[in-house]
């Protein structure tokens, strides 16, 4: 008898197969859709990843931060900064960025994780209002208006406008993509079990040889480093930032929390769904004016109320499917001999 741990059923399979060709078809979308249809999906993905991002840190570590949009900033004026001052080509500054919000991210961390709970939580907004101040005084970027990316940084991207919409979008759904399989590989190795054991009480996880603090870190400095590639993204493609834009909390934290809660908080598929739910009501309602955003919260709160576990998780519950199986299957398989 032979013994193989497995992730998922054969129907979880299926449905990963089914979501490699969306993929593809999503990456064939230069061919198929507008230049409007591009800057959408484009946001769509940002956002996803976003999502995706405070769901590892909030749905599995525990870290219930309301301050992301502090590495979404940095990430901005790094990219900003490296590409006008410095002169590097504004593609290699996004992967620069994110390096640049991970060295940032260690003191961060050290200095918020002396708080637990809704002290961490307000600690982390503290911290991006200071970022977002810090930013307001750099004159040589505008300081408090903002600034534009010069013609010539523009230009660096691609020769052409439509080359430049095509390699923004790969590199959208590509960034995206990476987030999604970063956190299925994370998830499923070691380090999972550990945030897993944590979320439920980190108490029990450090007596079962967790080391607590150091997955903490870890998660939270590698969020930062994503979370900083995504904002430099996204603002390369508005091609201007200011430090209201790049640090808005509505943006770039409130939106995510509400996606990230109507999909499902604590499984991968969740921010997935609620981006797809958020993007439908803000094209349905966003000419409503400050009735959309009272809307949003409606939205939310019968939701939260119909399926405390979010949408899919309320799939999960009824039809058990999973794109992103993470539980593992111990298979029992009986070996075939042959007489002799």
């Amino acid at each position: 008898m032979t013994v193989r741990v497995v992730f998922g059923t054969r129907a979880n399979w299926i449905g990963t197969a089914l979501g490699a060709i969306v993929f593809v078809s999503l990456a064939a979308a230069p061919w198929w859709g507008g230049r409007d249809d591009l800057q959408l999906l484009s946001e769509i993905y940002a956002y996803i990843a976003l999502a995706s991002l405070w769901n590892l840190l909030a749905g599995y570590a525990g870290l219930v931060s309301v301050g992301q949009q502090a590495y979404v900033g940095l990430g901005a004026y790094s990219l900003f900064a490296l590409a006008i001052q410095f002169g590097i080509s504004p593609l290699w500054s996004v992967p620069l960025a994110g390096l640049i919000a991970a060295i940032v991210a260690l003191p961060v961390a050290l200095l918020v994780f002396r708080l637990r709970g809704h002290y961490f939580a307000i600690s982390t907004w503290i911290v991006a209002e200071v970022f977002r101040l810090l930013a307001a005084q750099v004159s040589s970027l505008g300081g408090g208006s903002g600034t534009s990316l010069p013609a010539a940084v523009v230009v660096a991207i691609a020769p052409t406008r439509q080359l430049r919409d095509f390699t923004m979008y790969w590199i959208a759904l590509a960034l995206a993509a990476a987030v999604i399989a970063l956190i299925v590989l994370l998830l499923r190795s070691r380090y999972g079990l550990a945030l897993k054991a944590m979320r439920d009480s980190e108490l029990a996880a450090a007596c079962s040889g967790v080391d607590v603090k150091r997955t903490k870190l870890l998660v939270y400095i590698v969020t930062a480093l994503a979370t900083a590639m995504l904002g430099a993204l996204i603002f390369l493609q508005k091609r201007r930032i200011s430090p209201d834009a790049a640090f808005s909390v509505n943006d770039w934290t409130a939106f995510v929390i509400f996606i990230t809660v109507i999909g499902g908080i604590g499984r991968i598929e969740g921010p997935i769904v609620g981006t797809l739910i958020f993007f439908m009501l803000r094209q349905t309602l966003a000419d409503l004016g400050t009735i959309y955003l009272m809307m949003l919260g409606l939205v939310a709160i019968v939701i939260m109320l119909a399926a405390p576990k979010g949408l899919w998780g309320l799939v999960v519950e009824r039809f058990g499917w999973q794109l992103f199986p993470l539980e593992r299957r111990v298979l029992f398989e009986e070996r075939s001999v042959r007489p002799e």
